[in-house]
């Protein structure tokens, strides 16, 4: 339950920090499946700075919905630095907001490959003026990854709000 508090806490941070910035957000989200989204929501109030959550979990939405380039998918792959930026790209654009994030990885147990192993997670943060994209490797299970990388997501937002 600490541990829960603890999280709790933070979203309410990340939310005083957007809303005293008049800060909007939007996140498109492929191996988290809503998690970040549903975080973020968790939070009363939370309308005011969260726009719009998109799962994206199929490569057809990633382009058609995101305007996730076909090139990219197909050289790079759907869990690469560059599909993550467009994926926070095109969630930014479709949802009108002053940042956009976007998250594609591997949570597991299966679809892992020697080059993209299980854990395999990146996560980008688009606005105006930047372009972050950070690759990360988690362990544990499947629920254990999707949590650690909606707390990277989190932090990510936190310091570049």
């Amino acid at each position: 339950m600490q541990y829960i508090m603890r999280l709790m806490k933070t979203e309410v941070e990340i939310g005083k920090v957007l809303r005293k910035r008049q800060i909007t957000l939007a996140v498109a989200e492929s191996c988290t499946g809503g998690l970040i989204s549903s975080r973020i929501t968790d939070i009363s109030g939370s309308s005011k700075y969260f726009k719009m959550g998109v799962v994206a979990y199929s490569n057809e939405i990633k382009k058609n919905l995101l305007g996730v380039s076909p090139k990219s998918l197909q050289k790079h792959g759907a869990v690469s630095k560059e599909v993550a930026l467009e994926m926070a790209k095109g969630v930014r654009l479709l949802a009108n907001t002053d940042i956009g994030i976007g998250v594609t990885g591997i949570a597991g147990p299966t679809g892992g490959t020697k080059s993209k192993p299980v854990g395999l997670i990146y996560i980008a943060l688009v606005t105006d003026k930047k372009k972050i994209a950070k690759k990360f490797k988690f362990k544990g299970s499947r629920k254990d990854i999707k949590l650690q990388a909606s707390q990277a997501a989190r932090d990510l937002i936190c310091a570049h709000s």
